[in-house]
């Protein structure tokens, strides 16, 4: 069948617009190698990552069983046994970190975005990025210094949560901080602008109208950052140590004893050479990658419901 236009070409087509767009022509060509290139990258780049949870759930899904989460870490050679307290240790220490970096990282972020002038914005935000960079075990050798020798100091205990909590927070300021100011960057002046225009204060505005906004990239950043404090191991081994035994919340000062996590049992476990605790510490990172991800996905949809 021919076309009744005699100025049609087959290796031309039309858009959207009704623009005439040839199909065949050097820049079309390069832009269908590119994105070809760019999916290939892509799914290489991600390949590296199901290889790791395939990996992963496959070495540490059959040894996942409803007493893991109740029981205590069982010793060399005796099968059984879990990792409860390990989990339970994780949730308080991250919890800790996140009381202390969220609140100090979302306002700093604020005074960047919306009070302080230029100079010290840009000292703050490179001392910010130096700081994202800075390798975890610093962070755990500072909270060891600051935290646990002052509490040995005055006879407040030695190795904690709180210290571990501490230690974890340092890791996730920088990132809370780095994200939320980007956030709220991205809200639009014209927003700011028309909220003054109807006689709010600044405080006013920030308050309810710019932080609202800008909260699922808030919340998202602080998603990355405890996804990042859940899975640290160094810090922990400076300041929260290590224990076979349930943490006690009560009284204070049974508070202040070495405490189990997550990521400390797998480094344990993984460099014995008994087979029991071996599959252990792959249970655990199991439940350790299953956390974040949950978390990651409860996160996303709670922010999709408010966008």
């Amino acid at each position: 069948m021919t076309h009744s236009n005699p100025e049609f070409d087959g290796s031309r087509g039309f858009d959207s617009s009704g623009l005439v767009r040839a199909n065949f022509s050097p820049r079309t060509l390069f832009n269908n190698i590119m994105t070809g290139v760019a999916f290939i990258l892509a799914a290489m780049a991600v390949i590296p990552l199901f290889a790791v949870l395939i990996y992963v759930t496959f070495q540490g899904i059959s040894s996942i069983s409803p007493s893991v989460f109740v029981e205590l870490p069982p010793p060399p050679m005796v099968e059984g046994g879990g990792f409860g307290n390990a989990i339970l240790g994780t949730i308080t220490m991250v919890g800790i970190g996140a009381l202390i970096s969220v609140p100090f990282g979302v306002m700093a972020s604020i005074y960047l975005t919306e009070f302080s002038t230029g100079k010290i914005s840009r000292w703050v935000r490179f001392a910010t990025n130096i700081l994202s960079g800075v390798p975890s075990i610093i962070a755990g050798v500072f909270a060891y210094a600051a935290v646990v020798l002052t509490f040995t100091r005055f006879g407040w205990g030695s190795y904690s949560p709180i210290a571990g909590g501490i230690a974890l927070s340092v890791l996730m300021l920088p990132i809370i901080v780095r994200t939320t100011d980007e956030a709220l960057q991205l809200v639009p002046k014209d927003v700011r602008q028309a909220s003054v225009g109807l006689g709010a204060t600044k405080f006013q505005t920030v308050w309810g109208v710019v932080l609202p906004a800008a909260v699922p990239a808030i919340v998202t950043g602080t998603t990355l950052a405890v996804a990042r404090a859940a899975g640290e191991t160094a810090p922990l081994l400076f300041t929260a140590l290590f224990s076979q035994f349930w943490p006690q919340f009560w009284p204070p000062q049974a508070f202040l004893q070495p405490t189990a996590s997550l990521a400390v049992l797998v480094y344990n476990f993984a460099i014995v050479p008994f087979k029991n605790q071996q599959q252990l510490a792959w249970a655990a990172s199991l439940i350790l990658v299953l956390l974040v991800l949950i978390t990651s996905i409860i996160t996303r949809y709670v922010t999709s419901r408010k966008a």
